[in-house]
């Protein structure tokens, strides 16, 4: 599978939402979720990885794409889609010498420093943020703003950006229109176990308008 970015990226959480991964999957996908990031810093890996493996039947079921949220051995014992690297994961050389060249790769990048370096990473999109304070992370990096996004999205070229962090349904046309090509969503898509699907919808729908980096280049 090579990387369609979606506008839309939705990332799961089975704290926030009570459900586990697999349900999430499910419900994103009925609101019309296309690529899903699955993301859980505290399960240990033997349970991550029977949770994941879950989750990705509901995906390959439904034609729909499926990350793994730092975990290379898990991306790669599961036959998953792809990987969302962070600062201090495995090395994106290393994650691509895994897991092949049609595996997707993303990058998670805090500062202007960061993306550059990134962007000659072997990655296929790269992730920045917080643009705004968010609740996912117990030690969030210092808030980047919409301004710092738009810098990375002059100097990014063809290299998918993704905006992370505090982004809401309120905010996500917002970020699209400083520059990023997609928007990751966790708590605003997922707190509400009840909205997962009707959340996953009505932000489709809000920033179905709103043109890209990806659809106007």
């Amino acid at each position: 599978m090579r990387l369609d970015l979606p506008k839309v990226y939705p990332i799961t959480d089975t704290r926030c939402s009570g459900l586990s991964h697999a349900e999430q999957v499910a419900r994103l996908i009925e609101g019309g979720a296309s690529v899903i990031q699955l993301r859980d810093k505290h399960a240990p890996p033997r349970e991550f990885y029977r949770e994941a493996a879950a989750a990705l039947k509901v995906a390959r079921d439904h034609h729909v794409g499926l990350i793994i949220n730092d975990r290379v051995d898990i991306a790669l014992a599961l036959k998953a889609d792809g990987v969302h690297l962070g600062q201090t994961d495995m090395p994106a050389e290393a994650a691509r010498r895994l897991l092949g060249q049609t595996a997707i790769i993303g990058f998670s990048t805090h500062n202007l420093e960061q993306a550059k370096l990134a962007m000659g990473l072997p990655i296929d999109y790269l992730a920045f943020g917080p643009v705004f304070p968010t609740s996912s992370k117990e030690n969030p990096d210092p808030i980047t703003g919409l301004e710092a996004l738009r810098e990375i999205s002059a100097l990014k070229g063809s290299m998918p950006l993704v905006g992370i962090g505090g982004i809401t349904l309120g905010t996500a046309v917002a970020v699209l229109r400083a520059g990023a090509d997609a928007v990751a969503l966790i708590a605003d898509l997922v707190a509400d176990s009840s909205r997962i699907a009707t959340n996953m919808s009505k932000i489709l729908t809000l920033t179905a308008l709103t043109a890209n980096n990806s659809s106007s280049s």
